[in-house]
């Protein structure tokens, strides 16, 4: 069945707002290491990695094996009802990891859920419906996580469970204090939450919730420190510090395991999904035992931390440790940044580059300076026909997002270098 026969029937059954890559869409049918190909033979490099979640890549026998393992055992399911080891044993792991004294967790299907669950226990530990978010962010696509999101094309909806007051600092490049040092961009959005607080709220809020490099919104990174000095202002009024780790958690940021630590700060609590699972459905919270236990009534996760999922993420968590991805996404994203900033000199398409590890964007902007959302489409279309997959993003969709399987070789970034050199000339052209 070709490409086109499926669009039809996707179409056909399938939301109109369910967005799709390129002109004519591909299906991905089968893949190994860093490379997939598509169901009418064309192979790619991938530098997208499904949203950030392949984390480790396609076809990793540690996990496969896992896997064959636990559906030997025929147990694929059986709900938070009953005691599952492998549950128990990554939840010790991420505690462990997380930093935060005494941690525990609590396993949903996606960062969506998680990010809903961390606002339900702010919230209710609270005793407020008040939330603090950043502009430009991106936080799921549920009925809080919505209301949250600071990026008008994903906000479905201007109806929310939560008051939420917005704060600046997470998108620099086209922030009021841009022109700024770091150290006065820092002052001026501390300046600028004492401010919201002031003014917006009655004071008694339950929680900020940050994603240390903004994901959706164009992997937009705000100075070293920032959240740091937000959590100092937010103490001081008993305000609740949540962290999106969704896509900046597992290394992939290269300096630190989770994003946040580029701050120097533990948060209150932490989100997080994707790359654990290298593909399988999982997210959760990781919080302390007062914010994780302040629920009254009962709940549970039906699939959430099921056994096949668990099973998968620590075969997924060991071999991130194991191998050190986290080195090698600080490495290999430092050449990639690099090639691409040469890149950019040549070229007066690119407005900026940045980000950290294997998180690294191109913003893609006009004559002056205005985002230029087609030239993200020629580049996104031109390094498909160049073998490379890559991301868009963005507040105004201009934004190219590289996020490639943490193990990625220095000859692949050489590649994909060789793919979008000429894909951004040809739009500049």
């Amino acid at each position: 069945m070709a490409h086109r026969e499926l669009l039809a029937r996707h179409r056909a059954v399938m939301p109109n707002w369910m967005a799709l890559y390129y002109d004519e869409p591909i299906e991905i049918a089968s893949a190994s290491g860093r490379r997939v190909t598509d169901r009418e033979g064309r192979t790619y490099l991938d530098f997208f990695a499904g949203i950030l979640t392949n984390a480790v890549g396609y076809d990793v026998a540690e996990i496969n094996d896992a896997l064959r393992a636990q559906i030997d055992r025929g147990v694929l399911h059986t709900s938070t009802l009953y005691l599952i080891e492998s549950q128990v044993r990554l939840a010790e792991r991420i505690a462990g990891l997380s930093g935060i004294p005494d941690a525990k967790v609590f396993f949903t299907n996606s960062g969506t859920e998680a990010n809903e669950t961390a606002l339900m226990l702010a919230t209710r530990y609270r005793r407020s419906d008040q939330v603090l978010a950043l502009r430009n962010s991106y936080h799921g696509r549920a009925f809080a996580t919505v209301a949250i999101t600071g990026n008008r094309g994903w906000s479905a909806s201007s109806l929310s469970p939560v008051r939420v007051s917005w704060v600046h600092g997470g998108y620099r490049y086209r922030s009021p204090f841009r022109d700024l040092s770091d150290e006065d961009y820092v002052a001026a959005c501390v300046a600028d939450l004492r401010d919201v607080l002031e003014t917006t709220t009655a004071g008694d809020v339950a929680c900020m919730i940050v994603e240390p490099i903004q994901g959706v919104g164009g992997f937009a990174v705000p100075p070293d420190g920032l959240f740091r000095e937000f959590k100092t202002v937010l103490d001081e009024h008993g305000v609740l510090l949540v962290s999106d780790e969704v896509q900046t958690g597992w290394g992939r940021t290269g300096e630190h395991f989770w994003g946040i630590g580029a701050h120097g700060v533990v948060p209150d609590a932490m989100t997080f999904a994707k790359g654990l699972g290298n593909g399988l459905a999982i997210g959760g919270v990781v919080a302390g035992p007062d914010l994780m236990d302040c629920l009254t009534a009962n709940s549970i996760s039906t699939f959430g931390g099921n056994p096949l999922s668990t099973a998968g993420a620590l075969a997924t968590l060991d071999y991130l440790l194991d191998h050190d991805l986290q080195a090698n996404a600080a490495k290999l994203g430092d050449r990639l940044i690099s090639g691409l900033r040469d890149v950019a000199e040549r070229h007066r398409v690119v407005g900026d580059v940045r980000g950290k590890g294997l998180m690294v964007a191109v913003e893609l902007v006009g004559p002056d300076g205005e985002p230029d959302r087609a030239a993200a489409a020629g580049v996104l279309g031109g390094t498909r026909e160049r073998g490379l997959l890559v991301g868009r993003g963005g507040l105004h969709g201009n934004v190219i997002r590289l996020a490639p399987p943490m193990t990625l070789t220095g000859d692949e970034v050489d590649e994909a270098l060789g793919a979008l050199a000429p894909a951004i000339e040809a739009v500049d052209r």
